[in-house]
């Protein structure tokens, strides 16, 4: 029962950042399963069985606030399913031995770029409203879906980037719409992991437990989208799972024990300085904000006097 609520607890928080962020639910969860000892391929097939309910509730918590581009999510979310389900037959068919190291190098190379991506460069905020041409969204789409399935998270890290430096949407149409489509990426990684595994694969209260929690951050989540600072919450979670796969990394690869802690101090540094100057560039962000707001009334009362 504790450990039904911790993981429930695990997929409220995935949620949170995933709705919030676009990214970062399937990553998260999965390496918390990893870091518990659960077989690569059923963490990745666990996860994505509860993304089925996640994604469903996040894309609809989208819609009502307007934040879902349905045309982009087919031209993605098509080419993202098949990704996913060829992502998911490679992983079954690979021993534990095999897929141990390579998740763990998937996921904290995701983890690095969310680091980098929130703590220096934030969110886009070009609103150009021109068309995404299929040309660009199908290679995307099909390339996030494969790295999704392999890596047990990857559609929001590789899908939410690529989106907004586009500069075509919205940043909070780039983070509903990738929520949305990812329900069908969730859908075809599960086949593909049922025909590579067989049903056995899946540990039902595991995924039980992440669809809970998973389920009452969604609505939250899609609210929180216009409350939340995304950079600092993007920086924090990003070197959250960077510590976590370098523990896997460590063990993986049988590196000698004395390297572990100064390690293990390192990425700790780096994440809380991450993190401060996630928090730096916020608040220095939202002061010129309120300066530029504070002059323009100042002249608009000048203008009325």
């Amino acid at each position: 029962m504790i450990n039904f609520a911790l993981l429930a607890l695990v997929g409220l928080a995935a949620q949170l950042v995933d709705g919030s962020l676009g990214m970062a639910y399937g990553v998260t969860s999965t390496t918390l399963l990893l870091a518990i000892g659960t077989n690569p391929a059923m963490a990745s097939a666990t996860v994505h069985l509860a993304e089925i309910g996640t994604t469903l509730a996040s894309g609809i918590s989208h819609h009502r606030f307007g934040n879902v581009d349905w045309r982009v999510v087919l031209r993605i979310g098509v080419p993202g399913a098949l990704g996913a389900f060829a992502g998911a037959t490679f992983l079954s068919k690979l021993s534990t031995e095999s897929a141990a190291p390579l998740m763990a190098i998937i996921l904290l190379v995701l983890g690095a770029y969310v680091l980098v991506r929130f703590t220096f460069f934030g969110i886009s905020t070009r609103k150009l409203g021109q068309r995404l041409p299929t040309k660009f969204l199908a290679p995307l789409g099909a390339f996030a879906g494969f790295v999704d399935a392999t890596g047990g998270g990857g559609w929001g890290p590789v899908g939410t980037p690529a989106l907004l430096a586009s500069g075509h949407m919205e940043p909070r149409k780039v983070i509903g719409t990738i929520d949305a489509s990812e329900f069908l990426i969730a859908i075809a990684a599960s086949v593909g992991f049922f025909v590579g595994l067989g049903g056995g694969a899946i540990v039902p209260w595991m995924a039980g437990a992440l669809l809970l929690g998973g389920l009452i951050a969604a609505p939250i989540a899609a609210w929180l989208v216009r409350h939340l600072p995304p950079r600092v919450l993007g920086a924090a979670a990003g070197a959250t799972i960077v510590l976590v796969n370098t523990r896997s990394i460590l063990g993986a690869f049988d590196l000698p024990q004395p390297l572990h802690v100064p390690t293990y101090v390192g990425v700790l540094v780096l994440g809380a300085a991450a993190v401060g100057w996630s928090l730096r560039a916020h608040l220095l962000a939202r002061g010129v904000e309120r300066r530029r707001v504070a002059d323009d009334v100042a002249e608009g009362d000048a203008v009325a006097a």
